[in-house]
């Protein structure tokens, strides 16, 4: 089961957080833009390039640190073509430093637009007789909100592959509540949502308990966080908004079962943007970065004990 082994490697760094790989090229350090520009100019190529090469230097500095990365695929898409190629680079380089790789792709589609996404992110392309891997991701983030239809394909490919989803459930985002806190038979939309991950995960669950389909619930709201951790028992839970958006670690605790089991919490630009507040011009973003990461961990650890 997939997510067993997103906890296993949570257990090996004693550390609950996924990296967020979603850069912009003015978080690169200014010497690797300059001298990726100086080859490349400043096009959409060489914005990629310094981009992967500030990737890849962030995961050696995070190898052994955070267990898990968390690239958003619409950082590398707004490059176009080169841009979805490094990312596919990312997750393969990714993969070779032992990061379990949550590809944050947010789709949402049905019938065989759904299969083809599942197939490329998760799964196999098949060309002629041959079966090839695309992006090959371990885990991919859905919004589930049109239903069995956009989500069973996905599914399909988790029980064929041994991989994973987070559904949208209650989102860190001030709008959030626009359409999730709303009423539905009684209930909140939140609610009827964090059921249908539960039905849709079935009953199979890994050595930890959880089922394939977990949840993306923000730590910016702790009392449904709260709620949907007592709800959701067998749901692994993706914590967005910890830091930046406000969510605090005496907030995130409440994701985490009594085994400090279940959850892993997300931090992006405090992490890749960590050297701009240290005066060194990006020198040191390697160690600026891995410091980061070390402080979320353990400002964490104050609340929640990994078992």
């Amino acid at each position: 089961m997939s997510f067993d082994v997103l906890q296993e490697k949570i257990i090996a760094c004693q550390n609950p957080t996924v990296a967020g790989l979603d850069p912009k090229p003015d978080y690169v350090p200014p010497d690797m833009l300059r001298a990726v520009y100086a080859q490349y100019g400043e096009t959409l190529e060489g914005a990629a390039e310094a981009i992967y090469r500030f990737n890849c230097g962030l995961m050696d500095a995070l190898a052994g640190v955070v267990p898990a990365v968390k690239p958003q695929a619409a950082y590398y898409e707004r490059l176009g073509w080169r841009g979805m190629e490094v990312l596919e680079r990312t997750i393969r380089y990714a993969h070779e430093k032992g990061f379990f790789v949550i590809a944050d792709i947010k789709r949402g589609d049905i019938g065989s637009t759904a299969e083809a996404y599942s197939d490329g992110w998760l799964g196999h392309t098949q060309v002629g007789g041959t079966s090839c891997t695309a992006f090959d991701a371990d885990c991919v983030t859905l919004n589930g909100y049109m239903g069995s239809d956009s989500v069973n394909p996905f599914l399909k490919t988790c029980r064929e592959e041994d991989k994973c989803v987070f559904l949208l459930v209650k989102t860190s985002n001030p709008g959030s509540g626009e359409y999730q806190n709303r009423t539905m038979e009684e209930r909140l939309a939140y609610e009827v949502m964090g059921d249908l991950v539960a039905q849709w995960g079935g009953s199979e669950t890994g050595k930890y308990g959880f089922t394939r389909a977990g949840a993306v619930v923000g730590a910016t709201y702790p009392a449904e966080l709260e709620q949907l951790r007592a709800q959701l028992k067998h749901t692994f839970l993706l914590v967005p908004g910890y830091g930046a958006q406000g969510g605090t670690a005496e907030d995130v605790r409440h994701a985490f079962d009594a085994q400090g089991h279940g959850a892993i919490v997300n931090a992006s630009r405090s992490i890749m943007c960590a050297w701009k507040k240290t005066g060194k011009n990006g020198t040191d973003y390697q160690q600026a970065a891995q410091d980061a990461a070390i402080a979320m961990r353990d400002d964490i650890g104050r609340f929640v004990t990994v078992g």
